[in-house]
């Protein structure tokens, strides 16, 4: 891969994750803070990412696949998402919050798969590749967390509009990008709406990897939604910012994950990351009894392992058994496994449980958070254990390709 295309593609990826990044970890906090919403609500506007999610692949498969430049397209969704963005950061009650945040996650989510999609197919080998173009978006994330942590503003709209600016700035940036033209119209319905992907499911142990990508999403959803409101709530200093030790942390293992995949191969490097997941809950739940910051630390930092060795994992595993001419309706796929369904269910879970864990006494708000956590501890262990069991995978080649008439 040549030096200036590298260059593009790393950019690409920071400002990706930066624009996710400034907004996303805090919302909950705002909202809790801000604009005096519950916790249910809290989960409510976490769930609209998960219900982008979901129509991202239809997306995908009828638009970017089919008719248009991948990069126009991402160009176009990145430059309304800015609009979008801003647009919300003069919103001052809680539905209309809700509607901006599901028109802004419509356009951004659709951008995950597309920049995974244009990257790939770019690359040789994507095993070696892919990690060191992806490390970029976790540095993005980091920045971003440093930024508004450094400033103050987990509990201010200005985290909106400085995502709001930097979506705009991506957009510029995707109409300098390698053109991926599109493949043409289709007479296929499948084909049109991007199922082709849909021929993995014939493979059972792809069954399970997709099935694994749901249930341990709702996990996922509860750090999203409430670890930075339970930092702050129990008085950890610069929340958001020292949750960016989670993206160092997911920054070194992604610069891991090549010698991960010789020495452990794909299953046991999936199942470390559920098995990390459930031990950082543990570690929060416990948190309190201990009355020491370094199980905090430590809970934070297994966010690499969490991350990488699973989510980034299912990207490489979905890219090598997906053909050339549906890869960005697979990496769809997976999005909608992830993202959508999973998160949308772990959203509206994480905002139920914590609302019933969570009691008022003189005006003021009281959260169980040792049991709020050990919820998806107990999830986390029940996917690791089934995935242990159930997945198969091949000993000779640990992603094993789908061979399909193309």
């Amino acid at each position: 891969m040549k030096k200036s295309l590298r260059i593009k593609l790393s950019a690409l990826m920071l400002l990706e994750y930066f624009v996710w990044g400034a907004w996303y970890v805090t919302m909950g906090t705002y909202l809790l803070s801000s604009l005096k919403v519950g916790a249910t609500q809290v989960g409510a506007a976490y769930a609209n990412l998960s219900i982008a999610a979901i129509l991202s692949p239809f997306f995908i498969g009828l638009v970017a696949d089919r008719y248009f430049s991948a990069k126009n397209v991402l160009a176009t969704l990145h430059l309304f998402g800015g609009i979008s963005l801003y647009l919300i950061s003069f919103t001052d009650n809680f539905q209309n919050f809700w509607w901006l945040i599901l028109l802004y996650t419509l356009l951004y989510m659709p951008t995950i798969s597309l920049a995974n999609s244009i990257s790939f197919s770019q690359m040789t080998d994507p095993d070696k590749e892919f990690p060191l173009i992806r490390v970029f978006g976790t540095l993005g994330w980091i920045t971003a967390g440093l930024l508004v942590g450094f400033m103050e503003l987990e509990a201010s709209y200005l985290t909106f509009q400085i995502a709001a600016v930097c979506s705009i700035l991506l957009a510029t940036l995707c109409l300098f990008l390698p053109n991926t033209p599109p493949k043409g119209k289709q007479n296929s319905l499948s084909s049109i709406l991007g199922l082709d992907a849909l021929i993995l499911f014939k493979d059972k142990s792809f069954v399970i990897f997709f099935i694994s990508s749901i249930i341990i999403c709702i996990p996922l959803a509860f750090y999203y939604s409430f670890a930075n409101p339970f930092l702050n709530d129990i008085g950890f200093d610069n929340a958001a910012g020292k949750m960016t030790l989670g993206q160092v942390s997911e920054f070194l293992f992604l610069l891991l994950m090549p010698f991960a995949f010789r020495k452990l191969g794909l299953k046991k490097v999936m199942l470390a990351g559920m098995i990390a997941w459930a031990i950082r809950y543990l570690f929060f739940a416990f948190s309190l009894e201990f009355n020491d910051n370094w199980i905090l630390y430590t809970a934070i930092i297994l966010h690499g392992i969490c991350y990488d060795f699973f989510f980034v994992s299912g990207q490489i595993y979905i890219a090598k058994k997906a053909g050339k001419s549906f890869r960005n309706a697979a990496q769809g796929l997976i999005t909608f496994a992830t993202y959508g369904v999973g998160m949308l269910i772990g959203s509206y879970v994480s905002g139920w449980v914590t609302n019933m864990f969570t009691s008022s006494k003189n005006s003021t708000i009281n959260y169980d958070w040792q049991f709020i956590w050990l919820v998806p501890a107990a999830i986390a262990i029940i996917t690791a254990i089934l995935f242990m069991i159930l997945f198969k995978e091949n000993k000779v080649q640990p992603i094993v390709k789908i061979h399909q008439t193309e």
